[in-house]
């Protein structure tokens, strides 16, 4: 259970890092044409905070088990992409895009897998 958590872990890590930094260094019509369609109805300091949130996630979901330095922390981080990809759904069902709502929901179901596995299966002991 421990390897399926990690990998998970650093599965989300990639996604959400390239996510992040994508959000932080594309605008927000570049972001649209490539199919962030959602951002037409955000405002540019709300996609970059969700830029900046999801590179923080990707660092807290492997950085601190990797450096043995507060990995309680991994859980929390996963904790946090749950509620972000709750916001995604919700946002995804207003403008009908369940393409958008399909993803979303296994990137949700992939961070709660760790957060279960992380507080409950397999915590981190040090």
């Amino acid at each position: 259970m421990n390897l399926a958590l990690w990998i998970t872990a650093g599965l989300l890590a990639v996604l959400y890092l390239a996510s992040g930094a994508a959000k932080l260094a594309r605008s927000r019509e570049r972001l649209a044409a490539w199919g962030f369609a959602w951002v037409q109805d955000a405002g540019g300091g709300t996609v970059r905070a969700i830029g900046v949130l999801e590179l923080l996630a990707a660092a807290g979901l492997v950085l601190p088990a990797a450096l043995g330095i507060a990995p309680g922390l991994v859980p929390v981080a996963a904790l946090g992409l749950v509620l972000l990809m709750t916001g995604a759904i919700a946002v995804h069902l207003r403008r009908r895009e369940y393409q958008g709502v399909a993803v979303s929901a296994v990137l949700l179901a992939l961070a709660a897998f760790v957060v279960w596995g992380r507080f409950a299966l397999e915590p981190f002991t040090g």
